[in-house]
């Protein structure tokens, strides 16, 4: 697996699967290089990770998605340690993200070395656990 950044010719693929993000985002997070690809050995798009910044100053991971025959094989792993590498070399000690409470993936960024740091209830939705991680 290769991870890359996105570029407008992803925009196709990441707008017909990603339906967590405006049409009208895409394209400038794109520009900052906010999503990466995640690509197969023979360079079919596979998944993709998105970020922004909580408070405008902290790197906040939105979403990260393996297509279903990839997962349990590492690339969620080596997509999460390749985005903090990116945030350690930009200068960033504190990095963020979350999830639903009914959602595995709380499991997943646990065993990755992030900290439960709070929690968000929203009327509609289950628990919203929110995970912060030290780089330094």
């Amino acid at each position: 697996m290769r991870i890359v950044f996105a570029t407008d010719s992803d925009y196709e693929y990441i707008r017909n699967r990603d339906h967590h993000i405006s049409e009208s985002l895409i394209l400038s997070k794109i520009k900052e290089n906010e999503i990466y690809i995640l690509r197969s050995q023979d360079e079919s798009n596979i998944g993709w990770m998105r970020y922004g910044y909580f408070w405008d100053n902290t790197p906040f991971m939105n979403m990260i998605w393996v297509d279903e025959q990839y997962r349990d094989k590492g690339a969620g792993k080596q997509v999460v340690f390749f985005w903090e590498e990116q945030m350690k070399q930009k200068g960033f000690n504190l990095i963020m993200t979350s999830t639903q409470s009914d959602e595995g993936a709380q499991h997943f960024y646990r065993k990755l070395g992030y900290k439960d740091a709070g929690c968000l209830i929203l009327d509609t939705q289950p628990l919203e656990i929110l995970l912060a991680k030290n780089l330094g």
